[in-house]
């Protein structure tokens, strides 16, 4: 089997569009592929798409899941580097959401040959609270939740995705986003979860010098507004630009607005 047909097989990957310049979409924590389904189309005439399930989500191959290598984000941004590498992608524009943004920002800094811009939709660095650093959480909030991830994963699911999808009046969504979370292996996405909610990837930040947009949404409860200024301040070449849009998930819940920061961006 070719390296391409591999990775395509691994990650699921899809690539359509009538232009050249790719633009790469990577999903958050616990979602796939399908969640930029009404983002695509807007970039479909101008753009190269393409779109990929991280390994251990969607429709990848999770028989490649290595726990050692899926052990930080950086395992997940050496196949964003690796499969950009293999495609002889070009000024690839990266949009990443909630932990993805990370990722895209560590593939960033790895290659930074590789990238022309990044987009950072609801990042976070760190979920942390840590000293004058607001993530969001306390120790205590993290610690328990991954205990309760732990030992009732359907319990936490369905609890978890209507804080944050956020939008109370579009339930729908918080479904879908439930749905996703229980359709992954409960042990790959429990141990994703660790490393998603653990990390501190604030000192990866000064390494980006990519163009970069940061999406920031009000009242997000996992990526709040300190955070998107923390990141903002530390991407010396980086716009932040605040949604009217509510929760964590734009590109679902607020689509025409999510787009059109994306055009004026791109």
């Amino acid at each position: 089997m070719r390296m391409n047909e591999s990775l395509t097989e691994r990650n699921n990957i899809k690539i359509w569009g009538q232009g050249t310049k790719p633009v790469f979409f990577i999903h958050g924590y616990g979602c796939d592929q399908q969640m930029w389904r009404f983002i695509t189309p807007a970039f479909e005439q101008t753009h190269k798409i393409v779109l990929m399930d991280l390994v251990g989500s969607g429709q990848s191959d999770t028989n490649a899941y290595d726990y050692e290598k899926y052990a930080s984000l950086e395992g997940y941004a050496r196949d964003i580097v690796e499969i950009c590498e293999t495609f002889s992608f070009e000024n690839t524009i990266l949009v990443g959401h909630s932990v993805s943004a990370m990722i895209a920002g560590l593939a960033a800094a790895m290659q930074p040959a590789l990238f022309a811009k990044l987009v950072m939709v609801c990042p976070s660095p760190r979920y942390v609270n840590d000293g004058e650093y607001n993530g969001g959480f306390s120790r205590t909030d993290i610690d328990e939740m991954i205990q309760t991830l732990n030992s009732n994963y359907l319990g936490w699911t369905s609890a978890i995705t209507p804080v944050i999808m956020g939008n109370p009046d579009k339930p729908g969504f918080a479904e879908e986003l439930a749905g996703s979370f229980c359709r992954n292996n409960p042990a790959i996405a429990k141990h994703f979860a660790q490393v998603t909610f653990n990390g501190d990837h604030r000192h990866d930040l000064k390494h980006i010098t990519q163009p970069t947009l940061i999406i920031q949404c009000t009242d997000d409860v996992l990526a709040p507004s300190e955070v998107g200024d923390f990141v903002h301040g530390q991407i010396e070449n980086s716009t932040l630009e605040t949604l009217k849009a509510t929760g964590h998930c734009p590109h679902l819940t607020a689509p025409i607005e999510t787009i059109d920061a994306l055009i004026r961006f791109v």
